[in-house]
C-alpha cells in the first residue's frame, strides 16, 4: 500500500535517464491493469525523443514539465478492439494509473497528463505522435528521477463516504 500512499504529482525531474529494464517494468505494470472483458484496448507509445518531448511540452497546455522529464509514455486505447463499448476509457486509466504506481516503487516520479475526452489535446498529442484514427490517446505520462519531493498523502474524510445510500 505504500506506493499508493506514496504516489504524488512530479514535475520536477533530475537530468538522468531511466533505464531500459524499468521502462519495461513500467509496461508490464500498465498491461497488469484490469480491462472490461479483458479486451486490453491498450497501445503504449515510449518517447524518449527529447525533440517530440519539448513539441509536446509546446502543444499540451499542462505537458510543461516533458522538457525535463527523461521520457512520457503515451496511453492509447485501439477502438477496433472494444466488444463493451465506450469502457476503454476506464481500461487504459487503469493502465496509467499502474504505470504511476509502478514509478514510485522504482524511485522514479510521474505525473499524469491527461488528453481524451478534450477534444484539442486529444487531438494535437495525437498528430504529435502520427497516431492511426482508430487509436485514442487517453493519457501522456511524465516520467523521470524525482528533483522534488512531497509527502504521503491521505484525503479520506467522512464528508465523501457514504454507507448503504447517499
Amino acid at each position: 500500500m505504500d506506493e499508493i500512499f506514496e504516489r504524488r504529482s512530479i514535475r520536477k525531474y533530475k537530468k538522468k535517464k531511466v533505464e531500459e529494464e524499468k521502462i519495461e517494468k513500467l509496461l508490464k505494470a500498465a498491461t497488469a491493469a484490469p480491462s472490461a472483458g479483458n479486451e486490453q484496448p491498450w497501445h503504449f507509445i515510449v518517447i524518449r525523443d527529447r525533440d517530440k518531448l519539448n513539441h509536446l511540452a509546446e502543444v499540451h497546455p499542462y505537458a510543461k514539465m516533458l522538457k525535463e522529464a527523461s521520457l512520457a509514455i503515451a496511453v492509447c486505447a485501439d477502438l477496433d478492439k472494444q466488444r463493451h463499448e465506450g469502457f476503454w476509457v476506464q481500461d487504459c486509466a487503469a493502465a496509467t494509473q499502474n504505470i504511476l504506481l509502478e514509478a514510485v516503487s522504482l524511485d522514479l516520479g510521474a505525473v499524469w497528463i491527461g488528453a481524451y475526452p478534450n477534444q484539442e489535446r486529444e487531438k494535437v498529442v495525437s498528430e504529435a505522435l502520427e497516431v492511426p484514427k482508430n487509436i485514442k490517446t487517453v493519457s501522456l505520462i511524465s516520467i523521470g528521477y524525482p528533483d522534488e519531493e512531497k509527502g504521503k498523502t491521505d484525503r479520506l474524510s467522512d464528508e465523501i463516504v457514504h454507507y448503504d445510500q447517499w
